[in-house]
């Protein structure tokens, strides 16, 4: 996952004490103005390249090579990407600005006397200081960045993807485990309470992942808040296909008219891909609200519990995504 091998960002405190605490051990090595210009030299080369190493530990926002837009999306959710770009663009310059500092002053330690030099090594170390500090709200904000999105969940935007949908207890869960090796495991995004379930599964040699995402598209738009809108946007960009199941028993605590409306309501969202409407607990006909099941028009019917017709749904789901692999010799 892009975000995960992230290193820490230092603060501008952290920095200075680095990069002067390893340029007086170097002047301590050297003597006369030789140890003013190592000191100097030793001094803006650390606060240069560690600046710098921040900003390109970082991909790219820009461009869509660098970053998917799933994760684009998925980032922007969490931190304000924006901010996080202009944090990065200062850094880039405090970088740029230590290497000046170390090419204007480098100069004047080399014909003069120690005590001169010495005077303008100090300069040199306070003009320095003043512009890792300058950006310590920048350091800061890069960090915490960093620590919101190195732990995201590992999902891989460029293998097929079905998505799960639908109220609670509906069976969705049941249904990726059963279909998968997820056997319930759940992975937790900052932005929901109930972990994402993810699983796989291979056809033809081919492998597919399963989500399901309990905390998003489990209730109507309207009780969705901001940073859960965008994820579910971010989604977009992830799902081959939808399946959208619903409980015609109403067993699950919900009426299956308001199943339907949430159903709906992704089929708008979501009208680039796939939807299919799955009704699940298909052994508990006995209590399926008769009123409504001519509304249903539900594409597949089925029982995670009993296994019936499972299978049938994974397959269509499959067929539904219509994944042909890229071959090597296409580039």
């Amino acid at each position: 996952m892009i975000f995960e091998d992230l290193p820490t960002t230092p603060t501008s405190e952290e920095l200075i004490d680095k990069a002067f605490s390893r340029a007086a051990r170097a002047g301590k090595a050297k003597g006369g103005l030789e140890a003013q210009q190592s000191m100097l030299q030793t001094a803006a080369n650390i606060i240069s390249d560690n600046l710098e190493n921040v900003v390109t530990a970082w991909p790219d926002f820009a461009y869509e090579d660098d970053v998917h837009p799933f994760y684009y999306e998925l980032a922007d959710a969490i931190v304000d990407v924006d901010k996080l770009r202009q944090s990065l663009s200062e850094v880039m310059w405090a970088s740029r600005k230590a290497r000046e500092i170390h090419e204007e002053y480098q100069p004047k330690l080399r014909k003069t006397d120690v005590d001169t030099a010495r005077k303008h090594r100090k300069q040199a170390f306070a003009r320095l200081a003043d512009i890792v500090e300058q950006i310590d709200d920048e350091l800061l904000y890069i960090n915490k960045s960093r620590n919101d999105l190195r732990n995201l969940p590992e999902i891989n935007p460029d293998e097929p993807t079905i998505v799960v949908a639908g109220y609670p207890n509906v069976g969705k869960s049941s249904f990726v485990n059963d279909v998968t090796n997820a056997r319930g495991e759940t992975a937790s995004y900052p932005f929901t309470t109930k972990g994402i379930g993810l699983g796989h599964f291979e056809r033809d040699h081919i492998r597919y992942q399963i989500v399901d995402t309990p905390g998003l598209l489990d209730r109507p738009p309207a009780e969705r808040n901001e940073i859960e809108s965008q994820a579910v946007s971010a989604i977009e960009h992830l799902a081959d296909c939808m399946l959208v199941m619903v409980d015609p028993s109403a067993e699950c605590g919900y009426p299956l008219a308001s199943q339907l409306e949430l159903r709906d309501s992704i089929a708008a969202q979501f009208e680039e891909v796939p939807v299919l409407t799955v009704a699940n607990k298909v052994d508990r006909k006995d209590v399926w609200d008769e009123r409504h099941l001519e509304d249903l028009n539900a594409d597949y019917t089925m029982s995670v519990e009993t296994g019936e017709d499972v299978e049938t749904v994974l397959e269509a789901a499959v067929e539904a995504v219509d994944y042909e692999p890229k071959l090597p010799f296409e580039g």
